[in-house]
């Protein structure tokens, strides 16, 4: 049986973060002829400051958990077909929740253990004993959970790589062009153009600008619920360390790299970050500080731990925390992208939204993330 045939020529991509870089690649391998346009350089959003844990842990809805499990195979196939590569890692994420009436540690267990989702109970002694780079003196009473099957990846190396096959197969990839608006005919969304005046026609169209996506739809009179906040990313200088394993701590989470640093992030540190009425952020430095010194406290031997950078900006996140893919009911022809989990889903959403832009279907995993549901 052969391949269908897509039904388009043309695609227009807007956005160079991991959404739309992966759609990109996807058509490309379909036979679209495909242009992609970013305001600035490749990953300059969100996909740059993510601590891009892959991972389906705790709880949500069941068709969420589905397709991140799906995300997450999809990233299993590209570590066996690219051996070797340092920037994706499936070591394991550790999880464990703070000593007082919010912890749910026994809960989540049972609760992963229920899906077959793998799940492992901790004490703070197994840790010291299993995990490398961890201080399990400072686990909690009720343990930590491990997930075996979860990872990490670093999502600029991956969109490198997948930009690199756009242009293999013949796709255009324009970057600094300014922020991209719609192209609307006669109802239709018929391509885009940038700010710097150049215009891109196609027979489809995604949007994936991250955060600015309800805002890009509204233009058209069109609601996608919105939950943005304000992200806070820490990255360290290299040091000589053993972590491998992804950690989500009370009070801090911690993601290696491939260069031998960390990248830190927390819910607290999120909440202090300052806006400014010119709409510019700013990290307090004793925020910093002091998600430096929580990291420290998790890892083994206290390493001496410096920044080497703060990434700041808005963290997409829908109005009621779940995914919005597929093609516009209010405007034909423009699809969307916009999801917290860019990283667990960005090779698994890329390919099924290639699809429908391609072959004009809908995907059943897709039903349950529609942007239509904010219409209604």
């Amino acid at each position: 049986m052969q391949c269908p045939k897509p039904s388009i020529s043309t695609a227009v991509i807007i956005g160079g973060g991991i959404f739309g870089v992966s759609t990109a690649a996807e058509l490309c391998r379909m036979g679209v002829q495909v242009t992609l346009v970013n305001d600035g350089p490749l990953a300059n959003g969100a996909s740059g400051r993510s601590l891009a844990w892959l991972n389906s842990a705790r709880r949500r809805s069941l068709p969420y958990h589905r397709l991140r499990l799906a995300g997450i195979e999809r990233y299993r196939v590209l570590a066996d077909r690219t051996p070797g590569i340092d920037w994706l890692s499936f070591a394991g994420g550790l999880t464990w929740d703070a000593e007082d009436d919010s912890n749910e540690i026994a809960d989540i267990y049972r609760h992963e253990r229920a899906l077959g989702y793998p799940s492992e109970l901790l004490s703070g002694d197994d840790v010291t004993r299993r995990i490398a780079g961890v201080d399990g003196s400072q686990v909690t009473s009720a343990g930590a959970i491990l997930n075996g099957n979860e990872g990490w990846v670093d999502l600029p190396s991956l969109i490198n790589k997948l930009a690199s096959e756009v242009t293999e197969l013949g796709g255009t990839i324009v970057t600094d062009a300014g922020p991209a608006s719609l192209i609307v005919e006669d109802g239709h969304c018929t391509g885009a153009v940038c700010a710097d005046g150049r215009s891109f026609n196609a027979d489809k169209v995604l949007l994936a600008t991250g955060p600015a996506v309800p805002a890009i739809v509204a233009e058209q009179g069109i609601t996608i619920g919105d939950d943005t906040p304000v992200a806070l990313l820490v990255e360290t200088h290299p040091t000589a360390h053993p972590l491998q394993t992804v950690l989500n701590t009370p009070r801090v989470a911690i993601r290696p790299t491939p260069d031998g640093a960390f990248f830190l992030d927390s819910g607290w540190s999120e909440e202090e970050v300052i806006v400014h009425d010119d709409g510019s952020f700013e990290a307090p430095e004793e925020t910093v500080s002091q998600l430096i010194s929580e990291a420290r406290k998790v890892l083994s031997g206290a390493p001496d731990l410096t920044v080497k950078a703060v990434h700041l900006g808005p963290k997409p996140i829908p109005g009621d925390g779940e995914p919005v893919f597929g093609e516009l009911q209010e405007l034909p022809g423009c699809f969307v992208a916009f999801s917290h989990s860019g990283a667990t889903l960005g090779l698994v959403a890329g390919e099924l939204l290639a699809e429908e832009m391609a072959l004009e279907l809908r995907h059943p995993l897709f039903d349950p993330f529609r942007p239509e549901r904010f219409a209604n």
